[in-house]
């Protein structure tokens, strides 16, 4: 009978192990599967368990018993192709189906010692009917279900190693006036809102439509700026730890050390996200730290030896910010300082900084413009990273100061058209009524009206590739501009 359903069939009794995949196709095709294997393939078990060389030896010597299982994995696998995702499901559902029975009835037809021949499987047609069914039904809910709204809401560099002198610590910070009310801002609850429920009254554009992109994050890009929003005001430094707490330093150490640190980013070629999570490192432990003025550059090196280790691909090491200050301070003091800090920060190194809602908001201002433009870019980003010498700016969020930089960006390049458009508005969460104090603040900045002698920030934009922004003036912002 097995020569019979050998000839019947076509293919050769197997004379090894085989899997169950093969036993059905096996079956499907009317053979009759072997009750023990063959004593060849005990004696190659053994040769393989003894040897490794064994091994390598058979591809000469078991030609023809690899021959016949070459031939049936064909068998089985010469109708798979390259399947579509729709059909991905519904094939993996049918094969383990028909795998299933068909091991069942091997298994039945090993224990009985049937001399008939099985036929062919009935079930095939009746998995395929069911699997149908089943999509057929998936179909038909999915276009019962009402479409869901989607929820959106360098010139003149400083010389290195350089150690920064005491007594250039005596120059004052220069900027708005630090008795200023300080902006109430709004709760956190209020920025969970849905963003993208954009009336048809207003010209909005989408930013987010770009789903292709997995980079861009489009279908979570509103609730990560939600997220965003409300991480901003829980994880705050303080904006008068230099009156309350601090007394042996002062603003203009402050600034100095930011303004120093500007250069060392330039120097290593650090991406601006460095610079601003240092800065916000530094803020944080001085709100609640005593610190010493000897002591506040080895804080700004061992603050961005943190923010390098977590923005950077290749963050420099120890011993090139201990080289960069001269080796003032050894490695040893860095590393006790960076433990302090850490510990301090409880290692939640992630926070908000203005260049994080910068990308967000630059996005929406390049909606309303047929190509981007680099000079909008550059210019607010400018405007932005000039905030981080001025201690005064810490009584403003992170992302109004990114959106006042948005608009004076584009008050600066031009005054033909109001700067804030209900694209920005419906973004930003900000109406135009919002930034006149921040945007004020910042045009002095921009206008360096208190003479700063902090130059490293204006030096890096004064360059060619960076569109000389730094030279770029604006005249003073009409208050007709800020009126809702």
């Amino acid at each position: 009978m097995k020569k019979q359903n050998t000839a019947a069939t076509g293919f050769p009794e197997p004379t090894a192990r085989i899997t169950r995949a093969q036993a059905a196709a096996y079956q499907a095709a009317g053979g009759t599967l072997p009750i023990h294997p063959s004593v060849k393939h005990n004696e190659k078990r053994v040769l393989r368990e003894t040897s490794k060389i064994a091994v390598l030896d058979e591809n000469s010597s078991s030609a023809p018993v690899d021959a016949g299982l070459r031939h049936k994995r064909r068998a089985v696998l010469k109708d798979s192709t390259n399947l579509c995702c729709e059909d991905l499901y519904t094939n993996c559902i049918n094969a383990s189906k028909l795998q299933t029975k068909n091991s069942k009835k091997a298994k039945r037809g090993h224990v009985k010692e049937s001399k008939v021949a099985p036929t062919n499987p009935v079930g095939v047609p009746e998995v395929q009917e069911d699997v149908n069914s089943m999509n057929a039904e998936k179909i038909e809910k999915s276009e019962k279900l009402e479409p869901q709204q989607v929820a959106c809401s360098m010139e003149g560099k400083s010389r290195f190693p350089i150690q920064i002198s005491m007594e250039s610590m005596k120059i004052q910070s220069v900027g708005c006036d630090p008795q200023a009310k300080i902006q109430i801002y709004r709760k956190p609850s209020q920025f969970l809102i849905p963003l993208k429920k954009v009336s048809s009254g207003l010209d909005i554009s989408d930013i987010d439509s770009d789903d292709k992109d997995p980079q861009m994050c489009c279908l979570y890009a509103t609730d990560i700026y939600n997220n965003l929003r409300a991480a901003e005001i829980v994880r705050r430094p303080s904006y008068n730890f230099m009156e309350t707490l601090q007394q042996d330093i002062t603003q203009g150490m402050r600034g100095i050390l930011v303004d120093w640190l500007v250069e060392v980013t330039e120097e290593y070629k650090l991406v601006p996200d460095t610079l601003y999570l240092t800065v916000y490192f530094i803020d944080r432990f001085l709100s609640s730290n005593y610190m010493e003025r000897r002591r506040l550059q080895l804080l700004g090196i061992t603050c961005m030896l943190i923010a390098s280790k977590y923005e950077e691909i290749c963050a420099p090491c120890v011993e090139e910010f201990c080289f960069i200050t001269d080796n003032t301070y050894t490695k040893g003091e860095v590393l006790e300082m960076e433990v302090q800090v850490l510990n301090y920060l409880g290692f939640q190194l992630s926070a908000p900084t203005a260049k994080t809602f910068l990308r967000r908001f630059l996005r929406a201002a390049q909606a309303s413009y047929k190509v981007p433009s680099l000079e909008l870019e550059f210019l607010a980003n400018y405007l932005a990273e000039l905030t981080l010498i001025d201690y005064t700016f810490l009584k403003f969020l992170p992302s109004l100061v990114a959106a006042s930089a948005v608009f004076l960006a584009r008050w600066t390049l031009d005054q033909s058209c109001h700067p804030w458009n209900p694209t920005l508005e419906h973004y930003t969460t900000y109406k135009a009524s919002d930034l006149k104090l921040t945007v004020l603040s910042l045009q002095d900045l921009q206008m360096n009206a208190n003479s700063c002698p902090l130059n490293a920030i204006r030096q890096k934009y004064k360059q060619h590739q960076l569109k000389c922004v730094a030279t770029l003036t604006s005249p003073k912002p009409n208050q007709m501009l800020f009126q809702t």
